[in-house]
């Protein structure tokens, strides 16, 4: 009899993919890789980048979904029940642990930035950027940013919108919510793309993103091959127990490394759409392409302000935004609740109020640290920069090192064999190369040369 989780399993294969892409398609894809990709030569960072999602990216998100099936319940039971199967250290349990920790700290200052574009769906739609200028976008910026009471109070809706859905479950929370969420994120997507290429410059956003620029490439190969391998990494949710717990939802007769291929595929795509929507806007505009999230939050709205139809396609912009940021949101509590409701017997309703709450606590914290508590410092970081750091720098690529070697090395190759399902062939030899080797070592890389430490040997 196939072991299935006590909280559901996802109904089809299709669920699952949604979800997972869901969970890896976030603010990261609509602003970081389309102006990193143009950044570093374009077409040649964008080869590089899918080359490092074939070698990196795709054999991690393999290991974890093939440790949260194998183990049916939340990332740190499920690394407790393998590790007594393998006959390893309990310490392994650890990397259940720091998952659950990672996801806690993101959703804290992720869902205080998601509530920014919820703030700013309404401010386009109501004509706030009609005719304004950098200064006057910098100032609706600064003062949303400095008004501790209105930011509590997207904060919360947002908040209350993830709790919401994980605390119906699977079937009628988590799948229900991606079934909708995904289909209509495309949509979006697609009509905006559509608008940017009637209104904006399109074909300079093509060859911004897509003309391989060799010789910019070569002048910062060294970073920007950097660049592609951590975007490859953090663009997948990896390494914060999304995926693992998404994972143990996954019926017994799904092909994991197909599902894998697909949801990194769908990551990338829409990370590419979101390029072609906003750049050709920004180019048509005389805007700058490189302001990083300022790109989202002062540049674009000055660009839809000027644009007939702005006030309506801005607004469906950020109602993307939003919807990116919802679908990973609800992936980043699924593993604590999951664990309230394994351990200390909680209701689904309970244990996701108690987890939202005390991420919402978290989150109070982080966005009181950009006004009100501006003056205190932590290592000389506010709160949000700080937890900001600690999880994109350390604890997310030390989860996937640690996953990766789990699966590659104390993981019996039986166990993986007959979770992949790949037989002896090529295919499961090439994973087993990259997820022992090849991967562990491209992500410490990564990490090491975030912390600043390749620069400081001299490597970088």
């Amino acid at each position: 009899m196939a072991v299935t989780s006590i909280h559901g399993m996802w109904s089809t294969r299709l669920a699952f993919i949604l979800a997972a892409s869901g969970s890896a398609v976030g603010l990261g894809n609509i602003w970081r890789f389309p102006y990193t990709a143009g950044e570093y030569g374009g077409g040649a960072f964008v080869l590089v980048y899918l080359l490092c999602v074939a070698a990196i990216g795709i054999p991690i998100m393999m290991a974890e979904i093939m440790l949260g099936r194998r183990g049916r319940q939340s990332p740190i039971n499920t690394m407790r029940t393998l590790t007594s199967q393998e006959g390893r250290s309990k310490g392994w349990q650890l990397v259940g642990w720091m998952g659950i920790v990672t996801a806690f700290l993101i959703l804290s200052f992720y869902s205080v930035i998601a509530g920014w574009g919820l703030a700013y769906i309404f401010r386009t739609a109501t004509g706030v950027f009609n005719g304004i200028d950098g200064a006057a976008a910098g100032e609706v910026f600064s003062g949303l940013v400095g008004d501790a009471e209105r930011l509590l109070a997207w904060h919360t809706i947002f908040m209350g919108m993830v709790i919401l859905v994980v605390s119906r479950g699977v079937a009628s929370g988590l799948e229900k919510a991606v079934r909708y969420l995904m289909p209509a994120l495309f949509v979006l997507l697609v009509v905006m793309v559509i608008y940017a290429a009637s209104t904006g410059d399109f074909a300079g956003a093509v060859d911004y993103l897509f003309a391989p620029d060799f010789e910019k490439f070569k002048g910062h190969a060294g970073e920007a091959i950097l660049s592609a391998m951590g975007q490859a990494f953090f663009s997948l949710s990896l390494g914060m127990g999304a995926i693992m717990i998404y994972g143990s939802y996954l019926n017994r007769d799904a092909s994991i490394a197909r599902n894998s291929v697909i949801v990194a595929s769908m990551d990338t795509l829409v990370a590419l759409l979101a390029g072609l929507a906003i750049f050709p806007v920004v180019f048509a505009n005389g805007l700058a392409p490189n302001s990083g999230p300022g790109l989202i939050f002062q540049t674009l709205p000055i660009a839809f302000g000027e644009m007939p139809g702005g006030q309506l396609f801005g607004a469906l912009f950020f109602v993307l935004l939003t919807f990116a940021a919802w679908t990973s949101a609800i992936s980043l509590l699924e593993p604590m609740v999951a664990w309230l409701v394994e351990n200390l017997s909680f209701s689904r309703v309970r244990a996701s109020v108690l987890a939202g709450v005390t991420v919402w606590l978290l989150g109070v914290a982080c966005l009181l640290s950009l006004n009100e508590w501006s003056g205190f410092t932590i290592f000389g970081k506010g709160i949000l920069d700080l937890f900001d750091f600690v999880t994109a720098n350390i604890l997310l690529p030390l989860g996937g090192i640690l996953i990766a070697i789990f699966a590659g090395w104390k993981m019996a190759r039986a166990s993986s064999l007959d979770e992949l399902r790949l037989g002896e062939g090529v295919a499961y030899r090439v994973w087993r190369v990259l997820i022992r080797y090849v991967a562990p070592t491209a992500v410490m890389v990564v990490m090491l040369n975030a912390l600043g430490v390749l620069k400081l040997i001299g490597l970088e």
